[in-house]
């Protein structure tokens, strides 16, 4: 993937879908002590925070005046629309519906790429990008029960649509700005914003400084939001954003085969076919074609 080598794109790619699959099943244990919003918020600011520490050495590299507005536009839409939404969503929706909606995004950004920034969008990338959000259906379809609220249907539709618009703003824009200080500005920004907004809209009194919140808190902003975030800005500057963005197909996979080994979920097969689904769209996604691409 561009300036990367195969090896690395693997091995990078490996722990993006690992960190992120984990996530949301430590997430779902630490909001039971924690108001949403405000979870979300101070994960995310101590995060950048961190971020920003380790590499204050670099700090020549802000370039706040020439960079200010990138920071604000990828904070916004990478952190406020897409943690803040999906916090709030989460209450309206089953977590396997609202999860299927919100990995609606690699469909979105093969789309999206090939409107902006002119990446080649073959029929089997398409197909298998389809597949790949049809497999995510499939493994979840057994949560889809009870009321569906369309303000929960919204609210995960514009998680979805922000995330990859984001993505594809740090794909066109990332040349100009350090990629380092990118993730940590936004993480800060975004961070204070849904902080403030928790802290106004919520209680702090409502968290409960036990080991599950630590854990989750700790997990979040040191690899849920910091190291995360590095690893999938990275790939996306160093290759085809819709490529990467196939593989995060595998993270609630990888969150349902967690839930069944620790959280005593059921193995159904759903999640057989959805497991067949996912690999084939992947391969679809990624395959080299020599057939006539759509421009």
């Amino acid at each position: 993937m561009g300036e990367l080598s195969r090896s690395k794109s693997i091995f990078l790619i490996a722990a993006l879908v690992v960190m992120w699959g984990i996530s949301w099943p430590i997430y779902k244990i630490a909001l039971s002590y924690t108001p949403p919003i405000l979870f979300a918020g101070m994960r995310t600011l101590f995060g950048g925070l961190l971020l920003g520490i380790v590499i204050l050495p670099k700090f020549r590299a802000i370039r706040m005046k020439e960079n200010w507005l990138i920071y604000l536009i990828s904070a916004f839409f990478n952190a406020v629309v897409f943690y803040g939404l999906q916090t709030v969503g989460l209450r309206y929706l089953p977590e396997g519906l609202f999860t299927v909606i919100v990995y609606l995004q690699p469909v979105l950004i093969g789309l999206l790429t090939w409107l902006w920034l002119k990446e080649p969008l073959s029929a089997p990338k398409m197909l298998g990008l389809v597949l790949g959000f049809v497999g995510v259906g499939m493994i979840s379809v057994t949560s889809l029960s009870g009321h569906v609220s369309p303000i929960g249907i919204l609210l995960a539709i514009g998680t979805a649509v922000g995330w990859a618009i984001g993505t594809i703003y740090v794909k066109k824009v990332g040349n100009r700005v350090d990629a380092l200080w990118l993730v940590a500005f936004q993480c800060i920004i975004g961070g204070i914003v849904m902080t403030g907004l928790g802290l106004f809209v919520e209680r702090g009194s409502g968290i409960v400084w036990n080991l599950p919140y630590l854990v989750g808190l700790v997990y979040g902003a040191v690899f849920g939001i910091a190291i995360s975030w590095v690893v999938f800005f990275t790939l996306v500057r160093s290759g085809d954003a819709s490529k990467v963005a196939s593989f995060t197909f595998l993270v609630p996979l990888i969150a349902i085969f967690i839930g069944t080994l620790f959280l005593h979920e059921s193995f159904t097969v759903y999640l057989f076919v959805g497991l067949v689904l996912i690999v084939f769209s992947i391969y679809l996604v990624n395959r080299k074609s020599k057939k006539l691409q759509y421009r």
